[in-house]
């Protein structure tokens, strides 16, 4: 039974990536450096901003140049993107957050984002108040793929991985729950293909947020139709 949905966020609640794509090489070309393609960027969205900007860079993540990129791109992010949140929030998500909620469901969101990040574009986004809980990326010592980020919400809320469901666009959210033995929906709409996706061994992928909302509300004691 579901008692605890655990989403991403960027690709999964928000479309940001294209946002992302443009704060990546707004960045690099503030540094000096040359662009690099979307796809190469959009195939790092999903880590943290460290890890992402080191392997777009070839830059060892102890190169100080690494917390350069992260403050350069976190300053285009509060320029660029946090102005257009409540515009980018994905077709159904609030509509359907508030249908989980009012099933008793507690929400709460694991993303690669800083936590201060995460916090500020949900609440430009109008979504803050729907979740429990916000664990960003520097709240735990190993990031998605690793189970710590989703571990760390079901202790503080007492649940069972049995109890839970993980909703991400990437395999990075989807391996997260497989390490922690939680189920999880793909959503198509984000980062990752259906076909990249199906690879990481989702319960559902969905095409849909209204497709994730009757999934998460099915064995609830008042099904959505």
């Amino acid at each position: 039974m579901t008692k605890v949905v655990i989403f991403d966020l960027d690709g999964t609640l928000i479309d940001t990536p294209n946002a992302i794509v443009a704060a990546f090489n707004a960045t690099f070309t503030g540094a000096g450096l040359p662009e690099r393609e979307a796809a190469a960027i959009r195939k790092t969205i999903g880590l943290p901003l460290e890890r992402a900007f080191g392997d777009l860079t070839g830059v060892p993540l102890t190169d100080p140049a690494i917390a350069g990129f992260v403050a350069g791109y976190q300053a285009h992010f509060r320029g660029t993107i946090l102005p257009k949140a409540a515009e980018l929030v994905f077709p159904g998500v609030a509509d359907g957050l508030t249908r989980l909620a009012g099933l008793g469901i507690t929400l709460t969101v694991a993303t690669s984002k800083f936590h201060r990040s995460a916090v500020d574009i949900l609440t430009a986004a109008g979504l803050r108040d729907h979740f429990e809980m916000v664990v960003g990326a520097d709240q735990v010592t190993r990031p998605k793929p690793d189970a710590e980020s989703s571990v760390i919400i079901l202790e503080a809320l007492g649940a069972s991985p049995e109890d839970a469901l993980v909703v991400g666009d990437t395999t990075h959210d989807l391996l997260m729950a497989r390490a922690a033995g939680i189920r999880s929906v793909a959503v198509t709409y984000g980062v990752h293909g259906r076909e990249l996706l199906a690879t990481a061994g989702p319960e559902l992928i969905a095409d849909t947020f209204g497709e994730v909302v009757r999934y998460a509300g099915a064995e609830v004691r008042s099904p959505l139709p």
